[in-house]
């Protein structure tokens, strides 16, 4: 494996849960989870160092699901945690099936499930080759999966995060979906995101990244090769920096 010619060694990728939706209104569907594993494990293959973060949204969509069932948001917010820590085994289910050797690391204490989150120890996961999954967020409530993903990118000296979007491949000048005159902006600022309000995450996750130097590229997973493309410095997505 020569890691040499990456343009990114190690990497911070984040998936939301609705990638794992498939046809499916609700819950996990095995097609893309293991197309996001064997994304994963051909990234691997070429010497990357990766970790993963994914969202719960598939399950339980935080503040409009707890308004429903009468949840205090703090509440509703460690049931979304929860939903990540579903999600995280389940790709850890498909990552093992094809041969890539995973850890999952939990904020929250569940020790018959995953890991503890213990920064040391998945630094050293990492270096063995091995792929992280960080699962239930920060551990608090009142802060998105985005958060953790720049949060934990900053922990593990990721070079780079990867956002993995559902069927947008990038970030656009307003929604493309509703808007046919909206623009893909090829390359923009941190700042950009904050001053211009673009719902490409939060905030307060790009401050973070902007606070660490840490690049993001937004792209989408459906496209094929997508993290290899980005890892041998092709030139999808929006780039942002």
């Amino acid at each position: 494996m020569d890691n040499n010619k990456l343009k990114y060694k190690r990497i911070l990728l984040k998936i939301s849960g609705e990638a794992l939706l498939g046809e499916q209104q609700f819950g996990i569907d095995q097609t893309p989870v293991r197309k996001i594993a064997e994304e994963i494990k051909t990234a691997r293959d070429l010497g990357a160092e990766i970790a993963v973060v994914v969202g719960g949204g598939n399950i339980f969509r935080g503040m409009k699901n707890s308004a429903k069932l009468g949840m205090d948001q703090a509440s509703g917010d460690y049931v979304g945690m929860l939903a990540t820590v579903m999600n995280a085994i389940a790709l850890q289910s498909m990552l093992n099936q094809i041969n890539v050797p995973c850890r999952v690391q939990s904020a929250i204490q569940m020790n018959q499930i995953a890991e503890p989150y213990i920064r040391h120890r998945a630094i050293r996961h990492l270096e063995k080759g091995r792929v992280v999954i960080f699962a239930a967020g920060t551990g608090n409530p009142f802060f998105t999966t985005d958060t953790a993903a720049a949060l934990r990118a900053s922990e593990i000296n990721a070079e780079a995060m990867l956002m993995a979007k559902n069927g947008v491949d990038g970030v656009y000048t307003d929604d493309p979906k509703t808007n046919p005159d909206a623009r893909k902006l090829e390359k923009i600022l941190y700042d950009d995101i904050i001053k211009n309000g673009l719902k490409v995450m939060d905030t307060s996750a790009c401050a973070l990244c902007r606070q660490n130097k840490i690049p993001i590229v937004v792209f989408d997973f459906d496209a094929e090769n997508g993290i290899k493309n980005i890892l041998q410095g092709r030139d999808i997505g929006t780039y942002i920096s």
